[in-house]
């Protein structure tokens, strides 16, 4: 049976470990029921063509490093031991196709539409099938014996208790902040989800809000539904 949207309590736990080296970490959650999923509308392109205006304006690609936000999560995924000219945070490599002059990927207005978000905001972002996904959630460090499937893999990985991740009470839901589980991911059938905006140190708790709310809206221009909760989480 489906989750009522109402009927879910969002808390976050973090671990001690979590808490006592990375302090500053913050994520954010929004939820947004009803919406509808389409491969494509005209909604998204005008979506689409405003942002890819809006950021090839305001961004140069070789000046990137120096972007304030660029370089928090570029310093984070140093510190968690993650190369990220080699694997590159997720905003920021959206921005950098766009500013290559290509454009994302159409997976569905949905997922398109916080993609778009992520770029435009330079800040990570998840988006889970709320009817998937069991809280409370947890920020934590991985398992040596758990594994990941993530969207796009070809085969799961194994994690190890250096590995950063957001996760509920039956799996990790995401490599914080650059991988997603395949299983949770929003897909045509989903009707409510979640959104998850990832903090780093030097990432103001305002940039993460307003980036979560930021895919919120444009998630409801180009498909549909109700915004339902907005809220932040820190250790």
């Amino acid at each position: 049976m489906a989750v009522g949207v109402r009927e879910m309590q969002i808390t976050v736990q973090w671990s001690s470990e979590v808490s006592a080296k990375l302090r500053e970490l913050a994520i954010c959650i929004g939820i947004i029921n009803g919406i509808k999923p389409e491969k494509d509308n005209s909604e998204l392109h005008r979506l689409k063509e405003a942002v890819y205006k809006e950021v090839r304006a305001k961004y140069a690609v070789e000046a990137l490093k120096d972007n304030p936000a660029v370089r928090a999560y570029r310093d984070f995924y140093w510190k968690l031991g993650v190369d990220p000219t080699k694997t590159r945070p997720s905003g920021e490599a959206l921005l950098r196709r766009v500013l290559h002059g290509n454009e994302l990927p159409n997976i569905s207005t949905v997922v398109d539409a916080y993609n778009l978000a992520s770029l435009k905001t330079i800040i990570p972002i998840s988006g889970f099938d709320i009817n998937r996904v069991s809280p409370p959630f947890s920020v934590r460090f991985g398992r040596d014996i758990e594994v990941f499937a993530g969207i796009g893999m070809d085969k799961p990985m194994s994690l190890t208790d250096k590995t950063l991740v957001l996760a509920d009470e039956n799996r990790v839901l995401c490599i914080y902040p650059y991988r997603d589980s395949d299983y949770t991911k929003i897909g045509m059938q989903t009707r409510n989800a979640i959104i998850v905006g990832y903090g780093a140190s030097g990432i103001l708790e305002n940039q993460l809000k307003e980036a979560v709310e930021t895919t919120l809206s444009f998630i409801k221009q180009v498909s549909n539904g109700e915004i339902e909760l907005v809220k932040m989480f820190k250790p």
